[in-house]
């Protein structure tokens, strides 16, 4: 996948803007306790993306550490610009040849989840649709008027849209996109492709938060530090009141 977030350097507000819009599938569940997932999510990530797009806030040795990878496991399939397993996760294609070729330097993605939010990448990622009156001869639905084109068709196939007559509220009638319907398929099926992107997105939530696995793991043991301490403040209450000698009545 060549650079397939590249349309996620344009200005915050045209992705604020394209918020509204049809769903295009049940939500999306990050679980980032999945090692699994992120192991997926990474490997994915780094055979489609990492050519274009750095994680510059992130170090090879951080993912060895979180994903549970051995030093072996990282340099075969995350490391391909001949960097050390300590440096951070950057890319080899110089940036003013990049923004030559696109157009725009591809931007780093370590906090795009915390920009966009994991169902904005979700609905980004799985929203291309086909138009001809597009340059590339395709739009997105979650980035109208997107720039790039639709680098994950061979995997989701492509994409139709479904329109339908709303009334505004002058009374006029506008049609409006609804939903997407497959008209060639790839070569993912639907459920392949929505766990392809789950993945994807589930890294990414990952990279904007990294340290939420350890706050999640150091949340369940000061929570049980608290069950505990309460269990021994309510014994020595009752071991005080025992010693306590009330006056008769």
């Amino acid at each position: 996948m060549v650079s397939v977030l590249l349309a996620l350097c344009l200005p915050a507000g045209a992705a604020v803007a394209s918020e509204s819009g049809p769903a295009l599938s049940p939500g999306i569940s990050i679980n980032l306790s999945d090692t699994m997932a992120l192991q997926r999510g990474a490997r994915d990530f780094f055979n489609s993306c990492s050519g274009c797009h750095s994680l510059q806030y992130v170090r090879y040795s951080q993912l060895q550490t979180d994903l549970g990878l051995t030093a072996k496991e990282v340099e075969t399939n995350f490391i391909f610009t001949g960097k050390k397993i300590g440096d951070q996760v950057t890319v080899a294609m110089p940036e003013a040849r990049a923004a030559k070729w696109f157009g725009i330097a591809p931007p780093d993605l370590t906090d795009v989840a915390r920009v966009r939010g994991a169902d904005w990448l979700y609905r980004y990622l799985t929203g291309f649709y086909l138009d001809s009156s597009r340059p590339s001869g395709v739009d997105n639905i979650a980035f109208p008027k997107v720039a790039m084109p639709d680098v994950v068709w061979q995997m989701q196939g492509w994409q139709a849209p479904v329109y339908s007559q709303v009334r505004n509220a002058d009374g006029t009638l506008e049609k409006v996109i609804t939903g997407l319907q497959q008209v060639q398929p790839g070569t993912m099926t639907p459920a392949q492709f929505h766990s392809w992107v789950q993945d994807v997105v589930t890294f990414l939530v990952y990279t904007s938060y990294p340290h939420k696995l350890e706050s999640d793991h150091l949340g369940v043991w000061i929570t049980l530090l608290l069950v505990l301490f309460t269990i021994l403040a309510y014994l020595l209450k009752k071991a005080y009141w025992e010693d306590v000698h009330h006056p008769a009545a």
